[in-house]
């Protein structure tokens, strides 16, 4: 139980600072990373899970993101 509730709360304090570095990004950089993790999610489950295609996945929307954010100011 101990183990379960120390999980927990190192899982709400990452997601805490994950949002907090979101603040001072770009409307580019937002895209890009929103490309990212929606390619991650597409890859690894078009893989099955795989490492290889989430980090394919992750690549690609990444690059996708770059560019469709790229015209939003």
């Amino acid at each position: 139980m101990n183990t379960h509730r120390s999980l927990t709360t190192a899982l709400v304090l990452a997601g805490a600072l994950a949002l907090g570095a979101c603040g001072s990004m770009s409307e580019r950089d937002k895209a890009t990373a929103i490309g990212a993790g929606a390619g991650a999610v597409g890859g690894a489950v078009l893989t099955g899970g795989s490492a290889l295609g989430t980090v394919g996945g992750a690549a690609v929307g990444g690059v996708i993101g770059n560019q469709v954010g790229k015209d939003k100011k």
